[in-house]
């Protein structure tokens, strides 16, 4: 068979519900709005990890991150087969520009081409490194990390980092496509493989900044989480940013109106993306397009900024798969889903045998609409396995954070911490915590023996391998 070329759009911290074809009516998301119209919408789609770095690395493995052993700001194995490891063995173009987040030697994980990007190999994987050197310089991770107040209050108009690095992404996958298609300086034929294409950007991440006609559009437009109650649990309290204590609510206004500026900024971009291909003469309704994020941003929700949380602001993500040729658009899918799903869905829509032992479902099936059969779970982790834990989170304790949504239930274990069970149905806002309700007990005992299967928890499986999906 012809293998279709791919466009993998992905962005950094976008909350699923500050979109357009998220019914959001503030933003202006024009082209994800087509996208979304044209193609087939996750309305349940979660990642694997609310934290950037597993969630990025489960995504490309298609496992969950104890699977992947990426608990904790950790990467893949050198050589680990990535999909896009896998595609190119296939003969695929694999071209990536932008943030993957690798942070081991192997820089590549697969692409063949990174013409622009997010390059940085830490210390350990440094040969011959010494230690001791290193030691006098280490930074306690305050020192780097802005607390969330402060990148609050420091929010407004400008370009920030992500702004800037997403203008220089979005330029080199713009020359790359038409290198691949059009070489005009030499003019000579092509070998035509088929091409995957990735736009990662760093946008919506903090720092919250954004240029004057976006800021000043969006700063008495945006809506804006004040009066907001604050969980009292340990670990879903944390990281909260105050209002008229740790922000005015200006301030709080402000960071809002740039994080709508900053989405509005990667809808353009992918907009050029799209016309730069439409340029050189390719036919949009050929490629599988595909846009995600690595996890959403509380953005002031429950008192709490950034991500970290299992509440649907931090840990659901827009997903929005289209290909005309392949199924038919303008669908919403509500079934649970994960990001690491897209592992086996780009393998059964291109014909690639899919690896085994992985915690990815081909989402081909809900494409053509059958439910049937579906196991309606997604999962999420957030541990640190032997890393140090951050400033502002000793309280927590040890780290091994997990949820399991099925259907509109979704259940939280946090080690040394209690048990959540939120109900969207009956409480979409996540205020209330159903665990101890006699009429759960079924459910809590289900999400338990769940947990276990999947290597967490007092009675955890010691036996674990992977999520059970692909047996």
């Amino acid at each position: 068979m012809v293998r279709p070329n791919i466009l993998f759009l992905m962005s950094d911290e976008h909350r699923a519900d500050v979109a357009g074809f998220a019914g959001n009516e503030v933003v202006r998301t024009p082209f994800l709005d087509k996208l979304a119209e044209t193609g087939v919408v996750f309305e349940n789609a979660y990642a694997p990890s609310p934290i950037c770095v597993p969630s990025r690395q489960c995504m490309m493995a298609g496992q969950l991150p104890k699977t992947c052993n990426c608990e904790g700001w950790i990467d893949l194995e050198p050589g680990y087969l990535t999909f896009s490891r896998l595609f190119s063995q296939y003969a695929y173009e694999t071209i990536c520009c932008g943030k993957l987040h690798h942070q081991g030697f192997d820089q590549m994980q697969g692409w063949t081409q990174r013409p622009a990007g997010d390059l940085q190999v830490t210390p350990n994987y440094i040969k011959g490194a010494i230690p001791e050197e290193y030691a006098k310089y280490q930074r306690p991770f305050g020192d780097y990390k802005w607390t969330d107040s402060k990148e609050v209050k420091r929010a407004g108009a400008g370009t920030g980092r992500p702004a800037a690095g997403d203008r220089e992404w979005t330029d080199a996958a713009k020359r790359a496509a038409e290198t691949y298609f059009n070489d005009i300086t030499y003019d000579r034929e092509q070998s035509r493989k088929p091409l995957m294409l990735k736009l990662s950007l760093l946008e919506p991440h903090y720092q919250y900044m954004v240029d004057e006609e976006k800021f000043g559009y969006y700063l008495n437009r945006v809506p804006v989480y004040l009066d907001e109650p604050v969980s009292e649990h340990p670990f879903l309290s944390q990281r909260q940013v105050r209002p008229g204590l740790d922000a005015s609510p200006r301030e709080l206004r402000r960071a809002t109106a740039a994080y709508y500026g900053m989405i509005e900024n990667i809808d353009s971009m992918y907009a050029e993306m799209a016309e730069m291909l439409e340029y050189v003469g390719e036919n949009l309704d050929d490629w599988i397009i595909i846009y995600t994020s690595d996890h959403g941003e509380m953005l002031g929700q429950h008192g709490i900024w950034e991500k970290q949380k299992f509440y649907e602001g931090s840990v659901r993500v827009p997903l929005i798969v289209r290909w005309p040729k392949g199924f038919a658009g303008g669908q919403r899918i509500s079934q649970n889903v994960s990001t690491c799903d897209i592992y086996a869905t780009l393998c059964e829509l291109t014909g690639i045998p899919m690896p085994k032992g992985l915690d990815s479902r081909s989402l081909v099936p809900l494409l053509n609409g059958n439910t049937e059969g579906w196991f309606d779970e997604a999962v999420s982790q957030f541990s640190l396995v032997n890393v140090p834990v951050p400033a502002g989170l000793e309280s927590a304790g040890k780290l091994d954070n997990v949820m399991i949504k099925q259907g509109a239930l979704k259940y939280q274990w946090y080690a040394g911490m209690p048990e959540v069970l939120f109900d969207l149905e009956k409480n979409p806002e996540e205020t209330i915590d159903y665990s101890d309700d006699p009429a759960y007990a079924d459910s809590m005992a289900h999400f338990r023996q769940r947990l276990a299967e999947l290597g967490h928890g007092p009675q955890a499986d010691m036996h674990y391998i992977n999520a059970g999906y692909n047996i």
